[in-house]
């Protein structure tokens, strides 16, 4: 299990003895401790898609090889969303999610450090000196070749690697992933993700890509015509593109294979309202109020228009088969 540490008052600098968080919080203190002297690597490990993975995987081993704790460091919220508000990126993951997917590769905790404006004005030297030096007191650093810190991203991996050889602290360059010629990352992914591509997403994420949302009351018109529908709200992480998908829903504890439709209604509506509507297969519960996952494995076909309920009835039968013998597929290719 990954732990998550929460970090503020990160633009203070001096005794942590008597500093903010550390001085009121002995709890918070305490655990800081227990990451102190160990390997870390700072980014935003949106996803932890295989590019991450590789990453942290060497971040695993050199903490092994000298003794201490593996350590993933993300500034939350984004940069992006002080720096350039009406420009911020939508998430894959929420921050939970990412330690959830960092436990396997074997990190001791994710801190997230809260970014704020007088944080962000942090040179790239004042930046190493409250996070990596005053704060966790590393023994070594893991980061990509393409890594920018501080102010205006005046730190790069030439500036980093000086303030890691002066301040005696190994660093390890591990170079990017690439799948089919291209660099994987949280961009491209989101690309994949809304353009429909949810199978191509999944093989570069290392899995499916999962939202969570809250199940709300709908129209009830698939309940009328016999396929219930969960409608969700609340959605903090990238929708893929309107069309309808297999997945796995998860409520409750338990897991269901799900159709899941999204974008608008055509046969029922005319206002083009955005849902996503998930009908749990061979379940008749109800789930209102409650919190529901989705895991998206295959996108099976765009939004279209039919001319009657019934005629809408007979394309969702042929859905849910092939929604059926897909997901089969990709539970006999994980056993």
């Amino acid at each position: 299990m990954t732990e998550i540490l929460s970090l503020s008052n990160l633009a203070e600098s001096g005794d942590l003895a008597t500093n903010g968080d550390l001085a009121t919080n002995g709890d918070l203190a305490s655990r800081l401790d227990s990451v102190r002297g160990g390997v870390i690597t700072i980014g935003n490990f949106d996803g932890v898609h295989l590019g991450h993975a590789a990453l942290l995987g060497q971040v695993r081993q050199l903490a092994n090889a000298m003794g201490g704790p593996a350590v993933a460091i993300v500034l939350d919220p984004h940069p992006a969303a002080i720096l350039r508000p009406t420009k911020v990126p939508a998430r894959l993951t929420w921050i939970e999610r990412r330690a959830e997917l960092m436990a396997p590769l074997g990190i001791d905790t994710l801190v997230v450090c809260q970014t704020t404006k007088e944080f962000l004005k942090l040179t790239a030297a004042e930046f190493f000196q409250s996070l990596v030096i005053e704060r966790l007191r590393a023994a070594a650093l893991v980061e990509g070749p393409n890594f920018f810190f501080g102010r205006d991203r005046g730190g790069d991996i030439e500036v980093l690697k000086e303030l890691c050889r002066t301040n005696e602290i190994d660093l390890r360059i591990v170079e990017p992933t690439a799948v089919a010629g291209q660099m994987i990352s949280s961009t491209r992914i989101r690309g994949l993700l809304e353009s429909g591509q949810v199978d191509a997403a999944a093989r570069l994420l290392g899995g499916p890509h999962r939202l969570r949302g809250t199940v709300v009351a709908g129209a009830r018109r698939g309940r009328q015509i016999g396929f219930p529908t969960a409608n969700l709200t609340d959605i903090d992480v990238v929708v893929p593109a309107p069309g309808v998908y297999g997945g796995i829903a998860t409520v409750n504890g338990e897991s269901h294979h799900a159709a899941v439709h999204i974008g608008p209604n055509p046969t029922f509506d005319n206002n083009g309202a955005v849902k996503v509507e998930v009908h749990l297969l061979d379940y008749d519960g109800d789930v209102y109020g409650q919190l529901l996952h989705v895991d998206f494995i295959t996108h099976v076909r765009d939004i279209a228009r039919f001319d009657s309920a019934d005629l809408l009835v007979q394309q969702l039968d042929r859905d849910i088969q092939t929604i059926r013998s897909s997901l089969a597929s990709f539970r006999n290719s994980r056993d």
